[in-house]
Protein backbone atom coordinates (compact mmCIF):
# COMPACT_ATOMS: atom_id res chain seq x y z
CA UNK A 1 0.00 0.00 0.00
CA UNK A 2 1.20 3.26 -0.98
CA UNK A 3 0.80 4.99 2.63
CA UNK A 4 2.27 8.29 1.54
CA UNK A 5 -0.42 8.88 -1.01
CA UNK A 6 -3.53 7.72 1.13
CA UNK A 7 -1.83 9.81 3.92
CA UNK A 8 -1.78 12.55 1.81
CA UNK A 9 -5.31 11.69 0.82
CA UNK A 10 -6.55 11.85 3.84
CA UNK A 11 -5.31 15.40 4.94
CA UNK A 12 -6.01 17.12 1.78
CA UNK A 13 -9.96 15.85 2.99
CA UNK A 14 -9.63 16.72 6.65
CA UNK A 15 -7.46 19.66 6.09
CA UNK A 16 -5.08 18.28 8.34
CA UNK A 17 -1.02 18.52 8.34
CA UNK A 18 0.58 15.67 6.89
CA UNK A 19 4.33 16.49 8.07
CA UNK A 20 4.58 12.90 9.11
CA UNK A 21 2.88 9.98 7.34
CA UNK A 22 3.12 6.33 8.58
CA UNK A 23 1.59 3.38 9.13
CA UNK A 24 1.68 -0.12 11.59
CA UNK A 25 -0.04 -3.33 11.08
CA UNK A 26 -2.18 -4.14 13.67
CA UNK A 27 -2.81 -7.85 14.40
CA UNK A 28 -6.10 -9.54 14.38
CA UNK A 29 -8.56 -10.13 12.34
CA UNK A 30 -9.90 -13.32 9.83
CA UNK A 31 -10.50 -11.44 6.92
CA UNK A 32 -8.84 -7.80 6.51
CA UNK A 33 -5.26 -6.37 6.75
CA UNK A 34 -5.90 -3.60 9.72
CA UNK A 35 -3.50 -0.93 9.98
CA UNK A 36 -2.93 2.46 12.24
CA UNK A 37 -2.15 5.22 9.39
CA UNK A 38 -0.50 7.92 11.19
CA UNK A 39 -0.69 11.91 10.16
CA UNK A 40 1.19 13.43 12.39
CA UNK A 41 -0.07 12.91 16.22
CA UNK A 42 -3.61 11.96 14.33
CA UNK A 43 -4.54 8.07 14.09
CA UNK A 44 -7.15 6.47 12.03
CA UNK A 45 -8.03 2.96 11.59
CA UNK A 46 -7.60 1.84 8.46
CA UNK A 47 -8.67 -2.26 7.12
CA UNK A 48 -7.17 -3.56 2.97
CA UNK A 49 -8.45 -6.21 1.37
CA UNK A 50 -8.40 -6.86 -2.18
CA UNK A 51 -9.13 -4.22 -4.97
CA UNK A 52 -12.72 -6.10 -5.29
CA UNK A 53 -13.72 -6.15 -1.99
CA UNK A 54 -14.60 -2.27 -2.21
CA UNK A 55 -18.29 -2.69 -2.31
CA UNK A 56 -17.64 -5.02 1.34
CA UNK A 57 -15.84 -2.06 2.98
CA UNK A 58 -18.72 0.51 1.15
CA UNK A 59 -21.40 -2.05 2.62
CA UNK A 60 -19.32 -1.40 6.44
CA UNK A 61 -19.36 1.68 5.67
CA UNK A 62 -23.48 1.93 5.69
CA UNK A 63 -23.92 0.01 8.27
CA UNK A 64 -21.49 2.26 10.22
CA UNK A 65 -23.42 5.44 9.55
CA UNK A 66 -27.12 3.35 10.28
CA UNK A 67 -25.53 2.65 13.95
CA UNK A 68 -24.31 5.70 14.46
CA UNK A 69 -27.44 7.75 13.59
CA UNK A 70 -29.33 5.86 16.70
CA UNK A 71 -27.17 7.60 18.60
CA UNK A 72 -27.31 4.79 21.17
CA UNK A 73 -23.64 3.18 21.29
CA UNK A 74 -20.69 4.41 19.94
CA UNK A 75 -19.22 3.37 16.74
CA UNK A 76 -16.17 4.22 14.91
CA UNK A 77 -16.82 7.64 12.27
CA UNK A 78 -15.41 5.94 8.72
CA UNK A 79 -13.80 9.07 7.04
CA UNK A 80 -13.62 7.47 3.35
CA UNK A 81 -13.70 4.31 1.42
CA UNK A 82 -11.65 3.44 -1.88
CA UNK A 83 -9.21 1.95 -3.69
CA UNK A 84 -5.28 2.71 -4.11
CA UNK A 85 -2.48 0.95 -5.20
CA UNK A 86 -3.69 -2.50 -5.47
CA UNK A 87 -5.94 -2.25 -2.38
CA UNK A 88 -9.77 -1.58 -1.13
CA UNK A 89 -9.60 0.46 1.90
CA UNK A 90 -12.08 1.77 4.52
CA UNK A 91 -10.64 4.43 6.63
CA UNK A 92 -11.83 5.29 10.04
CA UNK A 93 -11.76 7.03 13.25
CA UNK A 94 -9.30 5.12 15.90
CA UNK A 95 -10.72 4.59 19.20
CA UNK A 96 -8.11 3.30 21.74
CA UNK A 97 -10.47 0.32 23.41
CA UNK A 98 -9.98 0.04 27.02
CA UNK A 99 -11.61 -3.66 27.59
CA UNK A 100 -14.72 -4.85 28.13
CA UNK A 101 -18.08 -2.73 28.33
CA UNK A 102 -19.50 -2.53 31.27
CA UNK A 103 -22.56 -5.52 31.03
CA UNK A 104 -25.10 -2.72 32.48
CA UNK A 105 -24.05 -0.17 30.33
CA UNK A 106 -23.82 -1.86 27.43
CA UNK A 107 -27.41 -3.82 27.56
CA UNK A 108 -29.03 -0.20 28.02
CA UNK A 109 -27.11 1.19 24.97
CA UNK A 110 -28.07 -2.45 22.70
CA UNK A 111 -31.36 -2.51 23.78
CA UNK A 112 -31.92 0.98 22.91
CA UNK A 113 -30.44 0.40 19.08
CA UNK A 114 -33.07 -2.30 18.88
CA UNK A 115 -35.90 0.00 19.45
CA UNK A 116 -35.09 1.82 16.19
CA UNK A 117 -37.48 -0.21 14.20
CA UNK A 118 -38.54 -0.49 10.67
CA UNK A 119 -41.37 -1.27 8.97
CA UNK A 120 -39.90 -4.58 7.17
CA UNK A 121 -36.99 -7.05 7.40
CA UNK A 122 -34.06 -6.25 5.77
CA UNK A 123 -31.38 -3.63 4.82
CA UNK A 124 -30.79 -0.94 2.34
CA UNK A 125 -28.14 -2.79 0.62
CA UNK A 126 -26.72 -6.15 0.62
CA UNK A 127 -23.56 -6.83 2.56
CA UNK A 128 -21.03 -9.24 4.32
CA UNK A 129 -21.27 -11.50 7.14
CA UNK A 130 -17.36 -12.20 7.10
CA UNK A 131 -16.65 -12.34 3.67
CA UNK A 132 -19.88 -14.23 2.64
CA UNK A 133 -22.20 -12.40 1.17
CA UNK A 134 -25.44 -11.50 2.83
CA UNK A 135 -28.18 -10.74 1.08
CA UNK A 136 -30.98 -7.88 2.87
CA UNK A 137 -33.90 -8.06 0.71
CA UNK A 138 -36.57 -6.28 2.63
CA UNK A 139 -39.34 -8.14 3.51
CA UNK A 140 -42.52 -7.95 5.42
CA UNK A 141 -42.26 -11.70 7.00
CA UNK A 142 -39.64 -12.50 9.25
CA UNK A 143 -39.76 -15.95 9.21
CA UNK A 144 -39.89 -16.26 5.81
CA UNK A 145 -36.99 -13.85 5.46
CA UNK A 146 -34.82 -15.88 7.50
CA UNK A 147 -35.85 -18.85 5.67
CA UNK A 148 -34.72 -17.80 2.24
CA UNK A 149 -32.27 -15.17 2.93
CA UNK A 150 -30.63 -16.44 6.62
CA UNK A 151 -30.74 -20.54 6.88
CA UNK A 152 -32.09 -21.14 3.16
CA UNK A 153 -28.63 -19.16 1.56
CA UNK A 154 -26.07 -20.69 3.80
CA UNK A 155 -27.23 -24.78 3.49
CA UNK A 156 -27.43 -23.81 -0.59
CA UNK A 157 -23.76 -22.14 -0.48
CA UNK A 158 -22.70 -25.69 2.11
CA UNK A 159 -24.06 -27.88 -0.74
CA UNK A 160 -21.91 -25.85 -3.56
CA UNK A 161 -18.77 -26.22 -1.04
CA UNK A 162 -19.69 -30.42 -0.75
CA UNK A 163 -21.03 -30.72 2.71
CA UNK A 164 -22.40 -33.91 3.27
CA UNK A 165 -25.96 -34.02 1.77
CA UNK A 166 -26.90 -35.06 5.40
CA UNK A 167 -26.67 -32.28 7.00
CA UNK A 168 -27.95 -30.27 4.13
CA UNK A 169 -31.23 -32.80 3.97
CA UNK A 170 -31.55 -32.31 7.42
CA UNK A 171 -31.03 -28.16 7.62
CA UNK A 172 -33.99 -27.79 4.82
CA UNK A 173 -36.32 -30.06 6.44
CA UNK A 174 -36.01 -27.93 9.33
CA UNK A 175 -36.19 -24.98 6.94
CA UNK A 176 -39.51 -25.96 6.27
CA UNK A 177 -40.72 -26.08 9.62
CA UNK A 178 -39.64 -23.20 11.01
CA UNK A 179 -43.59 -21.81 12.25
CA UNK A 180 -42.99 -23.97 15.37
CA UNK A 181 -40.15 -22.47 16.56
CA UNK A 182 -42.11 -19.03 16.99
CA UNK A 183 -45.53 -20.04 18.18
CA UNK A 184 -47.04 -16.68 18.26
CA UNK A 185 -43.87 -14.26 18.83
CA UNK A 186 -44.17 -11.82 16.17
CA UNK A 187 -40.67 -10.16 16.09
CA UNK A 188 -39.68 -5.97 15.08
CA UNK A 189 -37.97 -4.90 12.75
CA UNK A 190 -35.34 -3.91 14.43
CA UNK A 191 -31.64 -2.58 13.39
CA UNK A 192 -29.14 -4.86 14.77
CA UNK A 193 -25.82 -5.15 14.38
CA UNK A 194 -25.50 -8.42 12.52
CA UNK A 195 -22.20 -9.81 13.96
CA UNK A 196 -21.94 -8.74 17.80
CA UNK A 197 -19.31 -11.82 18.75
CA UNK A 198 -17.33 -10.49 21.38
CA UNK A 199 -14.99 -9.32 19.19
CA UNK A 200 -16.48 -6.95 18.06
CA UNK A 201 -17.72 -4.96 21.16
CA UNK A 202 -15.77 -3.47 23.77
CA UNK A 203 -15.02 -0.26 25.73
CA UNK A 204 -13.02 3.32 24.89
CA UNK A 205 -10.72 4.77 27.44
CA UNK A 206 -13.64 6.21 29.36
CA UNK A 207 -15.76 2.85 29.91
CA UNK A 208 -18.44 4.00 26.93
CA UNK A 209 -19.48 0.50 24.88
CA UNK A 210 -18.38 0.41 21.80
CA UNK A 211 -19.49 -2.10 18.66
CA UNK A 212 -17.51 -2.45 15.25
CA UNK A 213 -17.50 -4.58 12.20
CA UNK A 214 -21.10 -4.70 11.88
CA UNK A 215 -23.60 -6.49 9.37
CA UNK A 216 -26.16 -4.42 9.56
CA UNK A 217 -29.83 -5.59 9.05
CA UNK A 218 -33.42 -5.01 10.42
CA UNK A 219 -34.63 -8.15 12.06
CA UNK A 220 -35.59 -9.68 15.31
CA UNK A 221 -33.34 -8.49 17.84
CA UNK A 222 -33.44 -12.08 19.87
CA UNK A 223 -30.45 -12.71 16.46
CA UNK A 224 -28.14 -9.88 18.17
CA UNK A 225 -28.34 -11.52 21.73
CA UNK A 226 -27.99 -14.99 20.38
CA UNK A 227 -24.43 -14.23 18.74
CA UNK A 228 -22.95 -12.80 21.90
CA UNK A 229 -23.68 -16.16 23.99
CA UNK A 230 -22.13 -18.54 20.60
CA UNK A 231 -18.24 -17.47 21.74
CA UNK A 232 -19.38 -16.66 25.17
CA UNK A 233 -21.50 -14.98 27.21
CA UNK A 234 -22.27 -11.23 28.05
CA UNK A 235 -23.13 -12.88 31.27
CA UNK A 236 -26.81 -12.35 34.08
CA UNK A 237 -26.18 -8.97 34.68
CA UNK A 238 -26.18 -8.42 31.36
CA UNK A 239 -29.51 -9.84 30.26
CA UNK A 240 -31.51 -8.59 33.43
CA UNK A 241 -30.60 -5.23 32.54
CA UNK A 242 -31.64 -5.46 29.11
CA UNK A 243 -35.07 -7.45 29.37
CA UNK A 244 -35.62 -4.39 31.94
CA UNK A 245 -35.78 -2.34 28.73
CA UNK A 246 -36.47 -4.90 26.00
CA UNK A 247 -38.50 -7.82 27.02
CA UNK A 248 -37.30 -10.94 25.91
CA UNK A 249 -40.16 -13.28 25.06
CA UNK A 250 -39.84 -16.74 26.72
CA UNK A 251 -39.20 -18.74 23.57
CA UNK A 252 -35.85 -17.46 23.09
CA UNK A 253 -34.04 -19.88 24.34
CA UNK A 254 -35.39 -22.29 21.52
CA UNK A 255 -34.34 -19.83 18.80
CA UNK A 256 -31.27 -18.95 20.16
CA UNK A 257 -29.83 -22.13 18.59
CA UNK A 258 -32.01 -21.46 15.55
CA UNK A 259 -30.21 -18.23 14.54
CA UNK A 260 -26.59 -19.57 15.97
CA UNK A 261 -26.78 -22.17 13.40
CA UNK A 262 -26.64 -19.29 10.36
CA UNK A 263 -23.17 -18.18 11.57
CA UNK A 264 -21.82 -22.10 12.38
CA UNK A 265 -23.04 -22.63 9.22
CA UNK A 266 -21.47 -19.28 7.76
CA UNK A 267 -17.92 -20.39 9.92
CA UNK A 268 -18.37 -23.86 8.44
CA UNK A 269 -18.78 -22.60 4.58
CA UNK A 270 -15.81 -20.33 5.41
CA UNK A 271 -13.26 -21.77 7.16
CA UNK A 272 -14.37 -25.47 7.33
CA UNK A 273 -12.54 -27.64 10.57
CA UNK A 274 -15.40 -28.59 13.05
CA UNK A 275 -17.92 -26.34 12.60
CA UNK A 276 -19.55 -28.48 10.22
CA UNK A 277 -20.45 -31.27 12.91
CA UNK A 278 -21.40 -28.34 15.35
CA UNK A 279 -23.76 -27.64 13.00
CA UNK A 280 -25.42 -30.85 12.15
CA UNK A 281 -25.65 -30.96 15.95
CA UNK A 282 -27.63 -28.10 16.59
CA UNK A 283 -29.72 -28.99 13.06
CA UNK A 284 -30.58 -32.20 14.91
CA UNK A 285 -31.40 -30.67 18.30
CA UNK A 286 -33.71 -28.35 16.31
CA UNK A 287 -35.37 -31.27 14.69
CA UNK A 288 -35.88 -33.16 17.84
CA UNK A 289 -37.56 -30.20 19.78
CA UNK A 290 -39.87 -29.92 16.65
Amino acid sequence: MDWQSLGSEFAAQLQLPARDISATRIGGGDINQAWCLRLDRQRFFVKLNRIDSLPMFEAEHAGLDALAATRSIRVPQVFATGRLTGFAYIAMEFIELGGGADAARLARALADLHGHCHRQFGFERDNTIGSTPQVNRFHDDWIAFWREQRLGFQLRLAADNGFDSRLIDAGFRLAADLESLFGDYRPRASLLHGDLWSGNRGADREGNPVIYDPACYYGDHETDLAMMELFGSPGAEFFAVYAQAFPIDAGYARRRDLYNLYHLLNHANLFGGGYAGQAGSLIRRLLASL
